[in-house]
């Protein structure tokens, strides 16, 4: 054999050895190259320059118009919070501050997100106005993540229904920067804005990173938004964190994480401590700043939301409970209780609990991909899909000034009502010329007037899968699965027993109400780029056995 040969040979084992080692490593590979595109720099912590309001006050807090205060969660379950009576770990970690919040106020215990993802559920709560009129449906995702994730998932689950991709979807996709929420929209900081309030926004935001999306183009005077992804950088000594080594999802958001925030889209600097005290530290700073003229502050935690991180002190507390995920989850809810707590207590000391509306609420259901049980108990289903787990999320009002303690109420109601109750609780008109779907819930809470959302159905709606509630029964159809879900709630409140087929007449009531609200639906701002399984009754770190339950997820 010639010399030249046996170099092209030897060239060729080469080539094929190196193409075998990079697809059997092409996860690693795939991660990696996410790490080193995410690598940004970021400056050291700065003090945050919060405006100062009036240093008197020309009205007393009782004769201004109410504070508002919205505390978001993302990714709360149901059962996480000891208030229904369960809480993480069996019932051993309790919430005593959020309970106490909603034993002095409000709870409504039929409460809805206003979709099973975080992105279009807070477009809901900004505007009032569902996806079919602002065309806002789908959850923004990072370059790269619609064929990182399914490649990840597909190689780690083969025994699972497949993640669907949608190359042509994805490579016609505005940027990731751009996925936002339309400026032409009215957001409810806009409206209050209006009435005279200081609008200030801190936390996760995810309704689009350009200058034109971002809160202080969108209604809120400032803001101190979340541009990375972790709760405290990975090798912090304080941080406990947990990885989901089978969860593609949390792969990619470790690899693509950065820790970092910003002051009214000004250049990224990193937070002064875990987020959800660096937080909670700030919102108070801005309670006291303005404790003399009427505010809002919008302060939507990233906890208990993925990477699992937790503060070493917050992890020791919560005992020896297992597996470690759920002990990290335990802490990061006790974070997340401690920080209610101690704005009510500023609120108090400040002399403004009485005439303060405060009203917290979660984006969506506990998803499953964390592998961890009973997170949504006693739903089934979970984040992505519009099962009562996926969905159904508390939703607490406390104005001593106006609210019975202790109140509970049993109506039906979403996310998309919080706008137009935010805008009738300060006495500020709405839009002019545009139609808002959501109902004001201030009679319901202070229990004057007419109820206008006891006879409005709520839906929801991503891609091909949708649903509608009406009275107590709802409806779910997935058309890319041909399939749909009929439950009656006051009989079967947790959806054991589908009805679809046997109520053939309500099934198509409810049918009519989906194809009515479609009907002249603006079109979704961009499309889907891939579609994902989620199970129904169990978690990602459960084996998969034919004949599960799950739905498809377009996002």
């Amino acid at each position: 054999m010639k010399r030249w040969h046996k170099a092209a040979l030897g060239t060729l084992a080469v080539l094929a050895l190196a193409t075998a080692s990079a697809w059997t490593f092409r996860t690693d590979l795939a991660l990696a190259l996410v790490r080193w595109r995410s690598a940004q720099p970021i400056a050291a912590n700065r003090p945050v320059p919060w405006q100062q309001g009036p240093a008197e006050a020309s009205q007393s807090p009782a004769e201004r118009p109410p504070n508002i205060v919205f505390i978001l969660f993302d990714d709360l379950g149901m059962n996480d919070l000891s208030t229904f009576g369960g809480g993480v770990a069996g019932g051993r970690i309790k919430t005593p501050n959020i309970d106490k919040l909603a034993a002095e106020g409000a709870i409504f215990t039929q409460a809805y997100a206003g979709n099973a993802t975080c992105s279009p559920s807070r477009a809901q709560l900004m505007t009032g106005r569902y996806a079919t009129r602002t065309g806002f449906e789908f959850t923004p995702t990072p370059a790269g993540f619609p064929r990182i994730v399914p490649m990840v998932w597909n190689q780690m689950h083969p025994g699972r229904p497949p993640i669907l991709t949608n190359a042509q979807a994805e490579a016609s996709a505005p940027p990731f920067e751009a996925q936002g929420l339309p400026p032409e929209e009215v957001t409810v900081a806009e409206v209050l804005k209006a009435r005279g309030y200081h609008t200030v926004h801190i936390g996760k935001w995810h309704l689009g990173n350009a200058p034109e999306f971002l809160p202080k183009a969108q209604g809120f005077d400032e803001s101190l938004n979340m541009d990375g992804l972790l709760h405290l950088p990975e090798d912090h000594p304080d941080a406990v964190n947990a990885r989901i080594d089978f969860d593609p999802i949390d792969r990619f958001l470790w690899a693509s994480a950065n820790y970092a925030t910003s002051y009214n889209g000004g250049e990224k600097f990193a937070p002064g401590g875990y987020l959800a005290d660096y937080w909670t530290d700030e919102s108070l700073k801005v309670i006291e700043a303005n404790r003399n003229r009427a505010f809002f502050l919008y302060l939507a935690q990233w906890g208990v939301h993925s990477p699992l991180q937790a503060t070493k002190a917050d992890y020791d507390a919560v005992g020896d409970i297992g597996p470690h995920r759920l002990r990290v989850y335990a802490a990061m809810l006790r974070a997340l209780d401690r920080s209610v707590g101690r704005i009510m207590a500023k609120l108090a000391a400040e002399g403004l609990a009485e005439n303060t509306l405060v009203v917290i609420s979660s984006d969506n259901g506990a998803p499953g991909y964390v592998g961890l049980d009973g997170l949504n108990a006693p739903f089934r289903g979970g984040k992505g899909s519009f099962f009562e787990g996926g969905i159904r999320v508390p939703l607490f009002a406390r104005w001593p000034a106006a609210i019975a303690p202790g109140s509970k109420l049993a109506l039906p109601v979403g996310q998309v009502d919080l706008m137009p109750t935010f805008a009738a609780v300060a006495g500020a008109p709405l839009p002019q010329g545009l139609a808002i779907d959501g109902r004001s819930l201030l009679a319901t809470l202070t229990g004057k007037g007419a109820q206008p959302r006891a006879d409005a159905p709520l839906f929801w709606s991503s891609g091909y899968y949708k649903a509608v509630r009406s009275g107590d029964w709802k409806l779910q159809v997935n058309g890319k699965q041909g399939k749909a879900w009929l439950y009656n709630l006051a009989a079967d409140p947790t959806e054991q027993r589908n009805l679809a087929a046997s109520e053939p007449a309500k099934r198509a009531e409810l049918q009519a109400l989906i194809a009515a609200h479609e009907r002249g639906r603006k079109p979704p701002l961009y499309a889907s780029t891939f579609d994902t399984p989620v199970s129904i009754d169990r978690t990602l770190a459960e084996p998969y056995r034919e004949g599960d339950e799950y739905i498809y997820w377009p996002n």
